[in-house]
């Protein structure tokens, strides 16, 4: 993990100073069902806890370099991590978008592009990484959500419960954000 987060500090500004002043974290998940609802569930709930937990976090000295990341250990039967994370993620940051709580989501040696064009290492297992957002910076990475992209550039996190319109149950969240304007292609 080491290595790969040496080279992913090329891309990202802040992960050298988050790791060096052990301010990232992480948590497992094993999959132990075969439901993948129930995984959902669990993801969706293991991302609330993450961004429970560093809200309080991010008004501290240091608090932008603050990344909880939710490490994807197991399977379920005919579906990939990046099939699993999908649902639970698009829930997620639109959720804590307003409140600053940035979401991101990397898939087992799935190959991207930074914003500049350069390819990222592939990382080595799938992740959720839960971050305090930069909304200077941050936005430009939802340039295919506008509407979280305007909500995380005005983000304001006044201590609000980010579920105080919708039930922290994974049914009605689910159904919550299939209603959101899907992502555009880029």
């Amino acid at each position: 993990m080491s290595a790969y987060l040496s080279n992913m500090a090329q891309h990202c500004p802040y992960l050298a100073a988050s790791v060096s002043r052990q301010l990232t974290g992480w948590t497992v998940y094993e999959i132990s069902s075969t439901d993948r609802e129930a995984v959902e569930a669990e993801l969706f709930h293991a991302g609330v806890q993450a961004a429970e937990w560093i809200r309080p976090l991010m008004s501290r000295p240091n608090g932008v370099l603050i990344c909880e990341n939710i490490v994807i250990l197991g399977s379920v039967p005919g579906t990939g991590h990046q099939e699993l994370l999908r649902r639970p993620y698009w829930a997620l940051r639109n959720l804590y978008a307003p409140v600053g709580v940035l979401f991101g989501k990397f898939g087992a040696g799935h190959r991207e592009t930074d914003s500049t064009g350069r390819s990222i290492p592939p990382a080595p297992f799938s992740f959720l990484p839960v971050r305090a957002a930069v909304r200077s910076r941050d936005p430009r990475f939802l340039a295919s959500t506008p509407d979280a992209a305007r909500a995380l550039a005005s983000a304001d996190d006044d201590g609000r419960d980010v579920f105080e319109h919708i039930p922290c149950d994974w049914k009605a969240v689910q159904a919550w954000s299939t209603s959101l304007p899907a992502p555009t292609k880029r």
